[in-house]
C-alpha cells in the first residue's frame, strides 16, 4: 500500500495533477505522523485506517459545507474523497453487512448492555470496508428491539 502511494505521488508530479498530488501528500504526511506516534512503519491495515480517518473528515466537512452553502468547497472536497476512495478496500454490501451482524447476534447472544461486545465482534471484520457509525446504528436498533 506504501508503495503505491509513492508511486501514485511520483505520477501525479509528472503528470503535474495538483489535486491528486495535494491529496496523496496529504495522505502521506498522515501516515507519517502515525508512524511517529507508533515509532514503526505502518501495516497496509492501519494505513487503511489512516486514509478511511481522513475520509471521514472530508465527510464531516461536506456537512458543514452544505450548512454555509459552499459549493465550491463541497466539490472539492468530494474530489479528494474520489481520490482517497481508490486507496482503499471494495465496500462490502448491506447485504454482506447485514450476514456479519447477523452473525454477531447469533454467536453472543447479546443482551441490551453488551453493545460494546456486539462492535467488538464486528469491528475486525468490517474495519474499512464499510462505514462503522451506520453498522453502529443498525446494532443499537437491533439491540433495542430485543
Amino acid at each position: 500500500m506504501r508503495e503505491r502511494i509513492l508511486n501514485d505521488l511520483k505520477e501525479a508530479m509528472k503528470a503535474q495533477d495538483k489535486e491528486k498530488l495535494a491529496v496523496i501528500r496529504m495522505v502521506k504526511g498522515a501516515i507519517q505522523m502515525q508512524e511517529l506516534d507508533k515509532k514503526s512503519e505502518l501495516t497496509d491495515d492501519e494505513v487503511i485506517g489512516v486514509i478511511a480517518k481522513e475520509i471521514k473528515t472530508r465527510k464531516e466537512s461536506i456537512v458543514e459545507f452544505e450548512k454555509g452553502n459552499r459549493k465550491d468547497l463541497i466539490e472539492k472536497t468530494e474530489a479528494e474523497i474520489d481520490i482517497l476512495d481508490k486507496y482503499m478496500p471494495e465496500q462490502l454490501s448491506e447485504e454482506e453487512v447485514s450476514k456479519i451482524i447477523d452473525e454477531a447476534f447469533d454467536a453472543l447472544k447479546p443482551t441490551a448492555s453488551d453493545m460494546g461486545k456486539v462492535m467488538g465482534y464486528i469491528t475486525p471484520k468490517v474495519k474499512g470496508k464499510a462505514d462503522l457509525s451506520s453498522i453502529s446504528r443498525i446494532v443499537k436498533e437491533r439491540i433495542s428491539n430485543l
